[in-house]
């Protein structure tokens, strides 16, 4: 049998991405130590086809007191749903299948461009150009900092679509800028809750009017998540009629209210850590 050629994830279509996380043979090659739930480092082959990905088997999901046991994974799928049905695709390919520890998520890897800044820590009160306040964080004895991240469509893109999702742990480690200008976003398992978990990096434009793209995005996300459509339909394979129900229920909302949501005061607005 000949070699896999190893392809780089932009040489591939949607379909051809999906089909060899789907169906390729996974290799696991090592492991993210400091991750609170079990990720592997893997290669998957399929066809003369090899690619990196990752992988999050479910029997290495540790239980939370806020969402059912086993699910993680199958948030992160209903994410990547989500994220292609807006259009911007901001998650990369994620599939739900068997693995060698078991059933998990596997999603194509994604390169970060080291070089590329969107967070950042600023002396003073105001974020300067082209940046959106934070907020205040404590960076020594004595000494705090403005944390600010860039004004980027990309990431406000990233703030409707975890507004859409409930995202409870939107850190910064979890934004991958790549060297041609993408953005993707991952660790989606705490997502999806019927209860406000939204917590996030992204407060920038909290209150500001969503823009004009965004409102339409939402106006069609409507149209996907009505019952029987397709979105719908793929969402209650992967979470409750409850979640699939306040999911829609989120996006009306931001269409009806036209803006940004700001903090709710009755959960903690930014994960810890932060990165």
């Amino acid at each position: 049998m000949p070699a896999s050629e190893r392809i780089p994830p932009g040489s591939l279509t949607m379909p051809d991405r999906l089909g060899l996380l789907t169906r390729g043979e996974l290799t696991v090659r090592g492991q993210v130590r400091e991750a609170s739930n079990a990720v592997l480092l893997c290669s998957v082959a399929y066809e003369g086809q090899e690619a990196d990905c990752v992988y999050k088997p479910v029997a290495g999901e540790r239980p939370l007191w806020d969402f059912p046991d086993g699910t993680l994974a199958q948030r992160e799928v209903a994410a990547y749903e989500v994220s292609e049905a807006t259009g911007w695709c901001l998650v990369p390919p994620t599939v739900l299948r068997d693995g060698p520890y078991g059933r998990g998520m596997v999603q194509l890897w994604i390169e970060g461009d080291p070089s590329a800044s969107l967070l950042a820590l600023v002396d003073g009160e105001e974020p300067g150009d082209g940046w959106k306040a934070v907020g205040l964080a404590e960076v020594g004895e004595d000494r705090t900092a403005l944390l600010v991240h860039a004004d980027d469509v990309r990431l406000r893109r990233l703030a409707v679509l975890d507004a859409v999702i409930n995202n409870g742990d939107r850190k910064g480690g979890h934004l991958l800028p790549t060297a041609d200008g993408r953005l993707y976003a991952i660790d989606h398992g705490v997502t999806f809750n019927v209860d406000d978990k939204l917590r996030t990096l992204l407060w920038g434009w909290a209150g500001e009017p969503l823009p004009q793209e965004a409102l339409e995005v939402l106006a069609g996300l409507e149209v996907s998540l009505a019952p029987g459509a397709p979105l719908a339909t793929r969402l209650a394979e992967l979470l409750t009629a409850a979640e699939v129900a306040a999911v829609r229920e989120r996006v009306s909302a931001l269409r009806a209210s036209g803006h940004h949501p700001e903090p709710s005061g009755r959960w903690p607005a930014i994960p810890w850590p932060p990165v």
